[in-house]
């Protein structure tokens, strides 16, 4: 008689889970006049996704660690997975046949999509955010952002078609390359979380409608700049760590790449702060790839994004690579800061 136990199907398995595709078709038809172009857009970002998720869970192993031997137009140093993630995603998007221009952290000018492959969106991305942390596998990420051309998308693509404002945006994601690949994604109605599931190559929703809570107990700055800043900065920070008597003092958390740091605040809440400072006049990170989709994310989920001195969602750029102070998260939070800065430029005035 054998002993071979029988294998059964666990009877918890979900059969009926919700891929980004199905998703995106199902969204699709709850919108009158749909064509189909963005779920045909956001499959070839998955996609590119995929390709860079697989590149850098091998990256030891294939070599790709390290410096490439140059600097993008921003200044920073390229990794040769920066490289290999802007070539994959601009060859996805171009192949898509669903834009007309892309604006790329590491290329210097608009990339005009041939005439007899356009659409009507407008792409801009950091294809890899964070990337200084590659080679010590801290987790980095991908930023995106979509406007739609108005008029004819087979025309002469603008300036004015490129540099919008965030509040004119259609779409904006993040993926994180963390202990698991995710994308977060909003279409303008709400965000949702799409876990990578390695068995079947597809993106499955896993966080419907994220909200970020009113206000969390994390705040997340670069304290190592904190010479440079100024009072309205400091007297922030300080009153966080030292709330006073009978209050707990939030937690400081900081890991050096945009897509980590924010997707930690919008799911335990808290703040995420890159402002400007004395060495850093107009900030760092950059409008329409960086501060402008995220800050649409942060939004939709809930939350508030400033300058501090005005939404950021309402900047009109006026170049591609124009940077901008960033201060996002828990809308209590972000309101505590400019409370703060209110006081400190009445304080100026007297």
């Amino acid at each position: 008689m054998s002993d071979t136990k029988s294998c059964a199907m666990p009877t918890t398995v979900d059969t009926d889970f919700m891929t980004l595709t199905r998703f995106m078709i199902e969204e699709q038809t709850r919108c009158e006049g749909a064509t189909g172009e963005m779920t045909q857009l956001l499959n070839s970002i998955a996609t590119a996704v995929k390709a860079i998720s697989s590149n850098v869970r091998k990256a030891g192993i294939s070599r790709l660690y390290g410096i490439a031997g140059g600097s993008n137009v921003t200044g920073d140093e390229q990794k040769k997975l920066d490289i290999i993630s802007n070539d994959l995603f601009i060859s996805q998007l171009k192949n898509s046949f669903t834009t007309c221009a892309l604006v790329s952290e590491e290329n210097e000018k608009v990339i005009e999509v041939e005439t007899n492959r356009r659409g009507k969106y407008i792409v801009t991305f950091d294809p890899l955010d964070g990337s200084s942390n590659i080679d010590c596998l801290v987790s980095i990420g991908t930023i995106f952002g979509i406007w739609k051309k108005e008029g004819d998308p087979k025309g002469e693509v603008s300036s004015s078609d490129v540099l919008q404002p965030g509040s004119s945006m259609v779409a904006a994601g993040y993926a994180l390359y963390g202990s698991a690949t995710m994308i977060v994604l909003s279409t303008g109605c709400g965000v949702n979380g799409f876990q990578l599931d390695p068995a079947i190559g597809e993106f499955v929703l896993t966080d419907r409608l994220i909200t970020i809570k009113s206000r969390g107990k994390i705040f997340s700055i670069n304290e190592g700049y904190s010479q440079y800043w100024d009072k309205s900065i400091a007297k922030y920070v300080e009153s966080k760590k030292y709330p006073g008597e009978g209050k707990s003092p939030y937690g400081a958390r900081y890991i050096g790449s945009m897509v980590a740091d924010m997707h930690r605040t919008i799911v335990y809440g808290g703040i995420f702060l890159y402002p400007a400072h004395k060495k850093s006049k107009t900030g760092k990170l950059r409008l329409l790839y960086e501060g402008a989709p995220m800050a649409f994310i942060c939004e939709q989920a809930g939350g508030k994004a400033t300058t501090g001195k005005e939404r950021i969602l309402d900047i009109i750029p006026s170049d591609i690579h124009q940077k901008t102070p960033v201060v996002m998260g828990s809308t209590f939070d972000v309101d505590d800061y400019l409370a703060i800065v209110k006081e400190c430029e009445a304080e100026e005035k007297k």
